[in-house]
């Protein structure tokens, strides 16, 4: 079984020790800035140039000068969030989760929303001529996850995983290789024989030609899980909060949405995400304590 206090360490350690104090604005309630946190799950450069255009928009709209940044990691992100040295982060889930224990007044407002639809699923998928033809075929191989904190890279997969009788660590053997991409990527290579990650971003992956579908099998999908949620911080003058989430649900410029890998942002609230806290149940998580 995961072991609990571990959940979230490894690479996440330089980027903690870089958040560990927060740093104090003249007036943290109204910024002059205001920094945009997007998710780490592809390369930081790449992610910070596609958001050129929410930058402006941004700028535009609230009549303030808007950073884009993209942490080191999941972890970074929240212990960023916890700390007061962003103002908005669109998490993962279950990154969602672990930030709202440690900052309890962080505010969901927005998510993305799909083909319809405010969730997604993970994948899971083998390497197309190796040894994982099916899930019972993972016990005793590796099994790639993405970021420990990672929803649809590690928790929802691990998950299903478990209510097939498969326990990480003691079925098989555990490996983090913290993006997306590089899950798909080792996949198909046959660097690792099975992995999961975003449907969404495999699907993008194949698209745009950065992966070879043949090269890979379809394992199965996890359950539902809810889009990413966009999060303000609680202490925000409430005019900027109003702001703020009124400038991301108005949101109707296909290249900026695309970004966010959706057609749309409704409305979101923190009760959205119990389905991930009962997924840390079913792992015998201790949310708050990791």
């Amino acid at each position: 079984m995961m072991q609990r206090r571990n959940f979230l360490v490894g690479s996440a350690a330089a980027g903690l020790c870089a958040l560990a104090a927060p740093v104090f604005a003249a007036d943290k309630t109204s910024p002059d800035k205001l920094r945009i946190a997007l998710l780490p799950d592809e390369n930081a450069s790449t992610i910070i140039q596609n958001a050129q255009p929410l930058k402006k928009y941004l700028e535009d709209v609230l009549k303030k000068p808007v950073e884009i940044i993209v942490t080191t990691d999941y972890s970074s992100m929240i212990e960023a969030m916890r700390f007061g040295r962003i103002e908005v982060g669109y998490f993962g889930p279950f990154s969602y989760v672990l930030a709202k224990s440690k900052a309890p007044d962080i505010e969901p407002f927005g998510v993305g929303v799909e083909k319809g639809k405010p969730n997604y699923q993970s994948i899971l998928i083998a390497t197309a001529d190796g040894p994982v033809k099916e899930l019972a075929d993972i016990k005793g191989k590796p099994f790639a996850f993405g970021d420990r904190a990672s929803t649809s890279s590690h928790l929802a997969p691990r998950a299903h995983l478990a209510k097939q009788g498969l326990i990480g660590d003691a079925d098989y053997k555990v490996v983090h290789l913290g993006q997306h991409d590089a899950v798909a990527r080792a996949v198909a290579a046959g660097q690792v024989p099975a992995g999961a990650l975003s449907e969404q971003i495999y699907r993008v992956l194949v698209e745009t030609k950065k992966i070879d579908p043949t090269r890979i099998r379809q394992l199965a999908l996890s359950e539902p899980i809810p889009n990413y949620p966009l999060t303000v911080q609680g202490f925000l003058k409430p005019e900027l909060k109003d702001a703020i989430k009124r400038a991301f649900l108005d949101l109707k410029d296909p290249a900026i949405l695309k970004l966010f890998r959706v057609e749309a942002i409704a409305t979101a609230t923190d009760k959205d995400y119990d389905v991930l806290r009962d997924m840390a149940k079913v792992l015998q998580l201790d949310v708050a304590k990791l």
